[in-house]
């Protein structure tokens, strides 16, 4: 936990959030204003009280005791009015900044690299953007305005309180020494456990989302009651924070209450003692009910206010968590000029090195030289650095020597959305969104119309499948897809490339999970979309890649070798014992 964690106001961070309030400065500005006004009005009706009863009370005048009645009555209602806009555009500056800041982290977040969600457990990514902005939200609604808010009725009422009668204030406050070290204690403890708490949140958010993610998995190996353990001793790490802290509201708030009543038990003695004994009183029943109000104001406040300072505390460390995220610098350096008015496909691997963590290289050294138009495939065992290939070159991943060149330019020179449309990719693992299927093949994107759609479902030979769907192209896929089965999944996504016509296709893994009929189906997909550009297949079963214009042997980040099948074949090499061995088993 870093020193801003443990400053209830960190000013240059409150300076930070503030920023976010820039655009809506008549509001913010009302919401102080109307901050002030609540604090001033605060003492006005206990003083109209002692003031009837002493005056309209005591010495019985039903005409301005009914006048001061509604005066009172007409302070309330302006109270209540003040407070309910208050409260309301405090609430609305909270959600409308939280808004405004979660918009800007997602979209920071979708340009970071792969590597970064490669090393950062998904349910923690989730926990800061929904449950860390919504603590976030906060410092407005129960945080800052609050505490200010407090700290001004305090002030103000102290003020008047001393003002008025400073002795019988004097002896009323003795307790609040008191309550000003239970207030320090509770919040030092609450604290700690909030942190806690929100630590234990994200654990329980990351550990919730993989394994639903993952589901599958345990029920095919039977690991329910194992994972279940798991999330039991999580779950109870997450309950014992919480208890911690209800430990010690349930101890504070019954201190307050003992504090606050020994304030009037004090008030009480020292001015009846008053009104008894004195030579020339000087406190009155309407006064003592007065000071018995504004010890209520007084203690109120001072009992939320260390609440308070712990929600405003929260709020400062889930900014700090959200603002360190934003100032996480893992996105790609698009610093790119480059927008070829069409791109040819020639693709250049000039000496490439590449490793995932600090210098095991998984790409070493690796030159390759691929024509325009040219159908190029890739083959190897699992971890031959096949896939790893395709990422360096729609730069998921950043290489780190050498160069690749798309017709002669670095592919670092290229506009990040440039590159990223010109090159098309269809993955082993098909990713589909809860949605449509017309929405998931268009991404989302207006400028690709239905009819585009359809063409493009006839051209590839998914349009039967999908037309025997309950609804057709607007038949909901379900999550990830879970509706339909692997290769109409596979089917989608080539649908999803060719309606974005790139320059070059890449094709990974398409065919090794599927049956042998939708194989054929992919195959003439493959054939279709493949046709006029620089294509690239990364395969697992060689039947598929046996027309490639080259084929690429891979092993361990390196090439063994390289040519037409028939050439590979007469070679003997390492490619000819991995077609025997497949074709043989």
């Amino acid at each position: 936990m870093s020193a801003t964690s443990g400053k209830a106001f960190d000013i240059p961070l409150i300076r930070r959030i503030l920023t976010y309030t820039r655009p809506y400065q008549s509001r913010f500005r009302m919401t102080a204003l109307l901050t002030i006004v609540l604090a001033l009005l605060s003492p006005v009706r206990p003083w109209l009280i002692q003031y009837t009863v002493d005056h309209f009370v005591l010495t019985p005048n039903l005409p301005m005791l009914l006048l001061f009645c509604g005066i009172m009555l007409g302070i309330l209602l302006l109270e209540t009015v003040v407070q309910y806009y208050q409260s309301y555009l405090s609430g609305w500056m909270g959600q409308t900044v939280i808004r405004d800041i979660r918009v800007q982290l997602f979209a920071h977040l979708t340009r970071f690299k792969l590597q970064y969600f490669d090393r950062t457990p998904i349910g923690t990514l989730v926990t800061r953007v929904i449950n860390d902005m919504e603590t976030l939200a906060d410092i407005f609604t129960d945080g800052l305005f609050s505490i200010i808010g407090d700290l001004m009725k305090l002030v103000v009422v102290l003020g008047v309180m001393l003002y008025i009668d400073w002795q019988l204030a004097l002896i009323s406050l003795i307790p609040v020494p008191f309550l000003i070290l239970a207030t320090w204690m509770f919040k030092n403890g609450i604290r700690k456990t909030f942190q806690e708490v929100r630590n234990e949140v994200a654990n329980l958010n990351a550990f919730t989302q993989e394994h639903i993610t993952g589901m599958s998995i345990i029920q095919a190996f039977h690991r329910e009651a194992i994972e279940l353990e798991k999330f039991k001793e999580i779950n109870r790490r997450h309950r014992k924070a919480h208890i911690r802290s209800v430990w010690y509201y349930s101890v504070f708030f019954p201190v307050v209450e003992i504090l606050s009543a020994l304030s009037i038990a004090l008030l009480v003695w020292w001015g009846t003692r008053n009104m008894i004994y004195a030579e020339h009183p000087t406190v009155t029943p309407g006064r003592i009910i007065e000071f018995i109000l504004y010890i209520y104001m007084l203690y109120r406040p001072m009992r939320l206010l260390a609440d308070r300072f712990n929600t405003l505390q929260m709020g400062i460390v889930s900014a700090e968590r959200v603002f360190k995220l934003l100032d996480t610098d893992a996105s790609l350096k698009d610093t790119g000029k480059e927008v070829p008015p069409q791109v040819r496909g020639e693709i250049i691997f000039d000496h490439v090195w590449f490793a995932y963590t600090d210098e095991n290289y998984v790409i070493k050294d690796l030159n390759l030289h691929i024509n325009p138009g040219e159908k190029v495939a890739i083959v190897g065992a699992t971890g031959s650095g096949k896939t790893t290939l395709i990422n360096l070159l729609s730069r998921m991943y950043e290489i780190n020597q050498g160069r690749i060149l798309i017709d002669g330019v670095d592919i670092r020179d290229y506009t990040l959305n440039e590159l990223q449309q010109r090159i098309g990719v269809v993955l082993q693992d098909v990713f589909l969104f809860s949605d449509t299927i017309a929405n998931n093949i268009r991404l989302f994107n207006p400028a690709i119309s239905d009819d585009t759609i359809y063409e493009a479902a006839q051209a590839v030979g998914a349009h039967d499948f999908i037309m025997r769907l309950p609804g057709g192209y607007n038949y909901p896929v379900g999550e990830r897809g879970a509706m339909l089965s692997v290769g109409q999944r596979q089917l989608i996504s080539f649908i999803r490339a060719y309606v974005y016509n790139p320059s070059i296709l890449i094709l990974d893994e398409a065919t090794s999970s599927i049956d042998t009929e939708s194989e054929q189906l992919i195959q003439q997909a493959t054939n279709k979309i493949t046709e006029g550009r620089t294509s690239i297949i990364i395969a697992h079963r060689l039947s598929t890649i046996q027309h490639a214009d080259t084929i690429v042997v891979m092993e361990k980040g390196e090439i063994l070798e390289m040519g037409t099948h028939d050439e590979l074949i007469r070679r003997n090499g390492h490619y000819k014992k991995l077609f025997d061995l497949q074709f043989t088993r």
